[in-house]
């Protein structure tokens, strides 16, 4: 036995060792492996620039110092070489001069934006094997985690079924699926058993016109809205959870696929949690040790908050799906060396500011410091007062502000941290000793240890006083004590950012309406919508446990929600139940309205139920300004609901707060949260906990026991996951009944030959948009209108509009999603000259949905751009805003300015993002966005090249290409990143 044992051994550390020789064939920078003199990882071997006797190093940011670690150990002299090692040690003279590329240690999904990366990876097994390569060869070579997280709508609300849902999808529906949950009845619970509502009435009219009722008549039995039988339980979490399994069927068939077919590929599976939260922590390594090697964990993700694993010292950042799709087949990203702004925290945090209030004080500074596309990191004695959730969370907004990632060094608090979620003694002994070796670990105590930074900010912690953000914007900041006056000064102002334009005789105007047989009121201002949802900050305890105390005091003292008003508490995962759970104030939180819906993104990606009728239609009666307020990172107008206009970003517990005083018009200070039954005025000063009663109990409830229990969830799965079947097959064998998941035409031309630049003639403009154009607005993810293009192809396979789903859920579907390319409600088309999906076919001058204008032209193979002003593709990163133009036909897109991530996907695609002269732009040159435009492209263009547009009507005007490097050349010269992948595989294959 021992004998077979110690033969083990010797095999496991004979291909440890021939795995490090493989890696480190041909590595100029092998002479810096050094060994690790720590308990069992004695010997343990990784690569230390200290050994390279350079002063410049201890100078680098520590951000830089994993850019330039991971190029050391990555070197192979093809997409990794010696000049890149020496630019990123060189990084005072090369930042934002160099170009260098960056081998991350993983890649992160969730599944809205992995799906079509899936999708692509199937369809390119497809097209290789068509040419005799073994579609097995095609796996990411890179750790590849996709996190199923983003698909939960809440169609179930405390007691009340909001809507009648179905499950969708091809030829699925109607199927029964017996739920594998058991929905015991608990206990003090007044929605248990019998039809009773602890907030006095249930929300929605009767049953009518075969509509499901919200309400029922006392002793019926709550109804299942497919089945049309009794559920033992109406709770909503696993009722939203079962319905986001039954709707995903075939997406999750897909996914499942993908874990089994794929290797490399570790599939989360649904109803465990969201990749903003404990699950970065979950896959997140702080090192990892990979063919021998210790080195820096990092990582890429397809979600713009991947963010937040900075705030665990761990580097990493958003891109979108096709630049994962390269990371996974094993190349790196490619980005100019970043200035680095020092962020220097200094003074005492204010008692009554939670970490939100931190997040909107420092996203305010660093945006109005000009920080695109720089990294941020934190030093200076203010860090040490923060908690690893206070790092996560600021770092979650790093999207925001616009840098490229805010990093916060590892030191003595991350390592507390990390003592609390499984890391065993020996690894976290590990963690320091190899971060103190390469110089990668923080102490603020030594002010001689601090880097040289680029530029350095300096905020005193001091001076940040609660503040929520809106109505419409996350960087326009109004202090609590503000609101009121703000508010009121928005419906003045013109239409804008932070306007509404009410004449002045219907500002205070009171439109009254029925609800449950009540009567009630809304003016400008009240509030119809409050979320706690799943993304940005509720995975800080301190916010949620101030949210939860809030509440139990709020109830103590007698005070209520309105019945009217949509609440909802959708935490990232179980273990933010369970410390709400344990810590005593769920409870409270759910007489409040605000019962845990299920896990996922929710109201924040539009997945809100329709409001009451009755409210609806007072809002539309008055023309008000009603308001959301949510806890999240997006508000734009109309995101949450189409009738809400004002949505306000704010902390947990103040979601909590405007809830109870059901309007965004108070002041805080002055007026009080309400009044109970015995009269008393109850002020928010009464209910809000002190910063030591929260710390108090998050000590006592944020244990190490959570983070076992959300492991040992994640690690299990679900029944529904385990009995999903899929096939058992190299290539996957697509349905073409199915609406879900679609074999994408993006390898429909020749992939073999390097195709030569070619100039765009005689194009027309299938869009002429102005400033802000977000990624909303180019891919919408929510609901999918009755009357969209969309709908139309969902209602040829014979779906009915409650079977749509969302764009988000359908994803991996090219037809959905091309039809839904530039499909919003709020589009601003200036062809059209009013809101919505429209444009001019110009040839006819008919007005056409957008999708049906770009059929025609690509019929009659006219080539089609699109004009636009500022800021064209800000908002969240999404891989279909840059999928859909490019299957639309578009070749270009002239912009004055572009968000950085989005240009980047326009380049992964094949389309040439060009950007006028400064100065410059559709109007100043008097375009009319009608004329045919000719662009000359060289064979030979190289980066930032200046081109010409030609116009039919004479005009000439000069353009920037921002091809900003060499690779930027090599994917648009192939029509993007995919077909260049699949190019190179057939060549390394000949």
């Amino acid at each position: 036995m021992f004998a077979q044992v110690e033969c083990s051994a010797v095999v496991i550390f004979l291909e440890v060792i021939m795995a490090l020789d493989s890696s480190l064939k041909g590595n100029p920078f092998s002479h810096l492996i050094d060994t690790l003199p720590c308990g069992k990882y004695d010997g343990q071997k990784y690569f230390n620039p200290l050994k390279m006797n350079d002063p410049r190093y201890e100078g680098l940011p520590l951000s830089i110092r994993v850019l330039l670690e991971a190029a050391i150990r990555k070197c192979d002299g093809f997409y990794i070489k010696e000049e890149d090692v020496h630019n990123i040690l060189d990084w005072q003279h090369q930042q934002n001069v160099a170009e260098v590329p960056f081998a991350p240690a993983r890649v992160l999904f969730q599944d809205f934006t992995g799906i079509p990366a899936m999708v692509d990876l199937a369809a390119m097994r497809d097209v290789v094997t068509k040419h005799g390569v073994n579609p097995s060869r095609v796996n990411p070579k890179c750790p590849t985690v996709l996190l199923i997280d983003h698909s939960l709508p809440v169609d179930f609300n405390k007691c009340a079924i909001q809507n009648a849902p179905n499950p969708g999808g091809g030829e699925g529906h109607g199927v029964r699926v017996h739920s594998s949950h058991t929905r015991p009845v608990q206990e003090g619970n007044p929605c248990s058993g019998q039809r009773s509502c602890s907030r006095g009435t249930c929300s929605d009219p009767p049953l009518s016109s075969g509509r499901l009722a919200s309400v029922q008549i006392e002793n019926t039995p709550l109804l299942c809205p497919f089945h049309l039988q009794p559920v033992s339980e109406p709770e909503a979490t696993f009722k939203n959870q079962e319905m986001e399994l039954i709707r995903n069927k075939e997406r999750l068939q897909f996914l499942k696929w993908c874990s089994q077919a794929f290797r490399n590929v570790h599939v989360i599976p649904p109803d465990v949690g969201t990749a903003h939260q404990v699950k970065l922590e979950y896959t997140s390594q702080v090192i990892q040790e990979r063919d021998g090697l210790l080195f820096p964990d990092s990582v890429v993700g397809t979600d713009s908050h991947t963010t937040m694993i900075n705030g665990l010292g761990i580097l990493g950042w958003g891109v979108g799906g096709i630049e994962s799709e390269a990371v996974m087949l094993g190349q790196p990203v490619t980005l100019t060396l970043p200035k680095v702004v020092g962020c220097k925290l200094t003074g005492t945090i204010n008692t009554l500011a939670t970490s939100i209030d931190i997040v909107l004080g420092i996203t305010k500074h660093l945006r109005q410091a000009g920080i695109a596309g720089k990294f941020v990191e934190f030093f200076g004695p203010g860090v040490s007062q923060l908690s690893a959730s206070d790092r996560t969370t600021i770092a979650n907004m790093c999207p925001e502000y616009n840098a490229t990632v805010s990093f916060f060094p590892v030191d003595d608090v991350t390592l507390e941290h990390f003592k609390h979620t499984n890391f065993s003694e020996e690894k976290i002994k590990v963690m320091e000793t190899y971060l103190k070796a390469v110089k990668l670990f923080k102490s603020d105590q030594d002010q001689s240890e601090d880097p040289q930074y680029s530029e350095v900010i300096e905020i005193n912690l001091g001076s940040i006083v609660p503040h929520v953000s809106g109505p419409k914007r996350p960087q326009d900041r109004v202090a609590v004590s503000c609101m009121k006056e703000d508010f009121l000064t928005c419906l003045k102002e013109k239409v804008g950012f932070k306007g509404f334009h009410v004449p002045q005789e219907k500002r205070e105007q009171l439109v009254p309406f029925l609800h449950a047989g009540r009567e009630y009121e809304l003016a400008h201002g009240s509030v119809v919508i409050a979320a706690v949802i799943s993304c940005t900050n509720n995975c800080n305890p301190s916010v949620m446990l101030t949210a939860g105390l809030l509440a139990k005091k709020a109830v103590e003292a007698g005070l209520a929600v309105k019945p009217y008003i949509r609440t909802n508490l959708a935490p990232g995962n179980g273990m933010v139940t369970h410390y709400l759970n344990i810590s005593g104030v769920l409870p409270y939180l759910s007489q409040l309205g605000f019962e845990v819906i299920g896990y996922g993104c929710a109201t924040c990606v539009g997945n809100t139920a329709p409001l009451p009728d009755t409210v609806v239609d007072a809002i539309n009666k008055g023309d008000l300004v009603a308001c959301g307020v949510l806890s999240g990172n997006r508000h734009f107008e109309g995101r949450l609901c189409d009738c809400v206009r004002a949505n306000y970003l704010a902390s947990p517990p103040l979601v909590v707060a405007y809830a109870i005083a059901g309007t965004i018009s108070i002041d805080f200070e002055k007026e009080p949260l309400g009044v109970n039954s015995e009269g008393k005025e109850i002020f928010l000063t009464d209910v809000w906990p002190s910063r030591v009663e929260v710390q108090h109990i998050e000590e006592d409830t944020v244990i190490s026991s959570m983070f076992k229990d959300i492991r040992t969830r994640m690690e299990k799965g679900s029944t529904f996951w385990d009995c999903i079947e899929c096939p058992d097959a190299d290539q996957f064998p697509w349905d073409s009944k199915s609406t879900y998941v679609h074999c994408p035409p993006f390898f429909n031309k020749s992939i073999e030959d390097t195709p030569s630049l070619q100039s765009i003639e005689n194009a027309y403009a299938l869009l002429f948009l102005g400033n802000k154009v977000t990624t909303d607005h180019i891919s919408p993810a929510g609901s999918i209108a009755r009357i969209s293009a969309a709908a139309k192809y969902l209602q040829s396979k014979r779906l009915t509009p409650r079977e749509f789903n969302s764009y988000g859920a359908r994803r991996g579907n090219d037809a959905v999603m091309t039809r839904g390319t530039f499909a919003s409600m709020k589009l601003q088309n200036r062809f059209i000259g009013k809101p919505g999906p429209k444009t001019l076919h110009i040839p006819t001058g008919q007005t056409l949905d957008v999708f049906e204008a770009s059929e025609r032209y690509q019929r009659d193979g006219i080539p089609l751009i699109i004009l636009a002003g500022q800021s064209y593709g800000s908002g969240s990163s999404r891989d279909w805003a840059a999928k859909g133009p490019y299957l639309l036909g578009i070749r270009a897109v002239i912009a004055e300015s572009f968000e950085k991530m989005h240009k980047n996907h326009l380049v992964g695609m094949g389309i040439a993002p060009l950007q006028f002269a400064s100065g410059e732009s559709a109007d100043t040159l008097g375009l009319s966005g009608k004329e045919r435009f000719t662009i000359s492209i060289p064979e030979d263009l190289s980066p930032l090249q200046e081109l010409t547009v030609q116009a039919s009507t004479g005009k000439s005007f000069r353009v920037t290409a921002l091809f900003e490097n060499e690779m930027d050349m090599v994917l648009y010269r192939h029509g993007g990143i995919l077909k260049y992948v699949a190019h190179n595989m057939l060549q390394a294959n000949c």
